[in-house]
């Protein structure tokens, strides 16, 4: 098996920019693959953190309900989360809040013990190492020009013509898993005979973070109620107890990670809905993430889209688009899925 990584250093475009967290499953849609993935994930990961020894925290996360209209919303959530097979939630009153989360500005709270952090470069690290264990070889800056299905008659496959910096080379394959983030879709769009309706769009949504400076206000995840295109400004910690805040949303047109300074004003003003005591000299732009959405802004949410031949009719193909949040927590649930489904399809 070859592991094709466009880049020359694996994880480091949407894998590297999140913001690092271990979801409890709270607020995707019942029967979802966000929803499946999300709760089966979390508990593999977790499994898989203690096994390998890479550092991860259970430390929990709080959603906060700013006003009394949005108190209805954390009940919304905790029923999502209910349906979902989430059942350790729990509720926070004024009170408490106060007592517990000192300089919040809240009316309440939902507060998920199971939400965690983990170092993801590390657990990217494990992985491959134990794929390479297994008899993997990694390609590092090695890139898909086309992928042509082998013609009718002959054995099931695909011959791959590849790149990098030196030269141009084909090589045949059982079968291909497109795993590729950002890039999924431009590798889609190279299979030669890929039905139109197997090659969906992509719209990005860009994701700013600020780190904040000094010790951190809150030793928990401080999250909003969520906004319409992601989870809304939040407070995730690192496992050296840094404190950053992030994402916005920012839709975009191109591939950029530079964020923009000015984009401090509206990240202090998402903030101090929930933690007032926020001060601007001690927010600095730190990076960016691109959200690989399926729908444009506006649109609604969509779930992780994982294509087999029951889609497209391309045995041994299997097309992943749309994998965002919660995809770091659910990856393993869904390497477990494409596995079964790429054998199945084989």
């Amino acid at each position: 098996m070859l592991i094709l990584e466009k880049e020359a250093q694996f994880g480091s475009v949407t894998s590297a920019r999140n913001s690092e967290v271990i979801h409890a499953g709270l607020y995707y849609p019942k029967d979802s693959l966000k929803a499946r993935f999300c709760v089966e994930g979390r508990d593999l990961l977790y499994r898989f953190c203690q096994a390998y020894g890479i550092p991860h925290a259970k430390i929990g996360k709080v959603i906060v309900a700013s006003e009394d209209t949005q108190l209805a919303s954390l009940e919304k959530i905790a029923q999502k989360a209910r349906a979902n097979g989430v059942d350790d939630l729990v509720f926070i009153d004024r009170d408490q809040m106060r007592h517990h989360y000192r300089g919040l500005q809240a009316v309440g709270g939902l507060f998920s013990p199971s939400s965690g952090i983990i170092d993801s470069h590390n657990f990217m690290q494990t992985l491959l190492g134990q794929a390479e264990n297994y008899g993997a070889i990694y390609c590092p800056s090695t890139w898909v020009e086309r992928i042509t299905p082998m013609k009718s008659g002959q054995k099931p496959g695909f011959i791959l013509t590849l790149a990098n910096s030196q030269e141009t080379f084909q090589l045949q394959a059982n079968g291909v898993i497109n795993a590729a983030g950002l890039g999924a879709h431009d590798i889609a769009n190279t299979i030669e005979g890929l039905p139109t309706h197997a090659r969906p769009a992509l719209h990005l949504c860009k994701g700013n973070y600020f780190t904040l400076s000094g010790k951190a206000p809150f030793s928990t995840l401080v999250y909003p109620v969520p906004e319409a295109a992601g989870l809304g400004v939040h407070m995730t910690l690192d496992l050296a107890g840094q404190a950053r805040f992030g994402p916005d949303t920012e839709w975009v047109e191109s591939e950029n990670y530079d964020v923009d300074p000015l984009r401090k004003d509206q990240m202090i003003t998402a903030i101090a809905a929930y933690w007032p005591a926020i001060h601007a000299h001690r927010l600095s732009p730190s990076y960016a993430g691109l959200r690989p959405k399926l729908k444009a802004e506006g649109a609604g949410d969509s779930d992780f889209r994982i294509d087999t031949a029951q889609t497209h009719g391309m045995t041994g193909l299997v097309n992943l688009f749309g994998v965002e949040s919660p995809g770091l927590t659910a990856s393993l649930a869904i390497a477990d899925y494409v596995s079964r489904a790429h054998l199945a399809y084989s």
